[in-house]
């Protein structure tokens, strides 16, 4: 049986500087300590329950595609090896063990860099509407996850609460330096492409993703040779993730995520308001499932 799972973190009785819908951070000088929680998050709200190991899946796939990409473009990861975090936190070893990245800090770009290789989710409802995703006119007569005739780049304002915004590249424009965001436009791309094919291969869709880039601190270079990747990479809660032998466009896909979370707050008919609800056992261990096993296909290893 998995262990029950964590929900809220401290590193030596004190509480994290900021927190997520699922990551608590700690900060130490130049560097960060990100511990991802198992808390779980659906319709814009953390539920009542967590998903054993969820946060163990999320920071060793990040880990795992960090070392993959890493020569397109430098990231943030220092080290996920506890006796490599600051003294201080060495004594909390049982909890942060395996879910936490020590990582460089830098100024976040204040956009979500969002590609998309099929007709999906907000996408798919602003293309009903409009014909186009985030200004890019797509053809007519696309179908719900249909894939697009080639990957694009949907750029989002960031949201403190809520859902992210879309919004188009010249919007993206007036809040992130032209040069930066065409760096972060180019490795979005890149970045996809590389994921999304491993994935492939391993029987997994990535239908879309969305990464983050931030700044090093300024040492002369322009701001977009101090670009890198940085919070998480190609993980089933910053992407949508589909079996490949199921997939048949027309509608909405079976996923590697929160589906079973979010069928079941349906099926109760939850406001979607406060309070929140927990879930049942069988959801968890179901959900816990889906995303283990999406680990294990994208990176050929059990959970460590």
């Amino acid at each position: 049986m998995p262990s029950a799972p964590i929900l809220q973190t401290t590193i030596a009785n004190r509480p994290p500087d900021r927190h997520g819908k699922v990551r608590d951070i700690f900060e130490f000088g130049d560097r960060l300590l990100f511990v991802a929680t198992d808390r779980i998050s659906a319709f814009d709200y953390v539920l009542g329950s967590g998903i054993p190991d969820k946060g163990k899946v999320l920071t060793q796939i990040s880990a795992f595609w960090f070392e993959r990409t890493k020569h397109l473009v430098p990231n943030h990861l220092l080290s996920t090896q506890v006796s490599d975090f600051p003294a201080e936190a060495r004594g909390d070893a049982a909890t942060l063990e395996g879910r936490t990245m020590l990582v460089r800090r830098t100024e976040p770009l204040p956009i979500e860099c969002v590609a998309r290789g099929y007709l999906s989710g907000s996408g798919w409802k602003d293309y009903q509407a409009t014909g186009a995703v985030c200004g890019i006119t797509l053809p007519s007569g696309l179908r719900e996850s249909d894939r697009l005739p080639e990957p694009i780049f949907t750029p989002a304002t960031k949201a403190q609460s809520g859902h992210d915004i879309n919004i188009s590249e010249t919007e993206a424009a007036r809040l992130v330096d032209p040069a930066v965001l065409a760096r972060a436009k180019a490795l979005t791309l890149q970045l996809y492409a590389e994921g999304a094919a491993h994935a492939e291969s391993c029987g997994i869709i990535v239908a879309d993703t969305k990464f983050e880039f931030g700044l090093l601190p300024d040492d002369g270079r322009p701001a977009a040779d101090r670009l890198i990747l940085i919070d998480e990479v190609l993980t089933p809660d910053s992407s949508r993730f589909w079996p490949k032998d199921g997939y048949a466009p027309g509608g909405a896909q079976p996923s590697f995520d929160k589906q079973f979370v979010r069928d079941y707050l349906e099926a109760i008919k939850w406001n979607k308001q406060p309070p929140v609800p927990s879930l049942p056992d069988d959801v968890v261990m179901r959900t816990r499932e889906k995303y283990m096993e999406a680990y294990r296909r994208l990176t050929g290893r059990d959970l460590a």
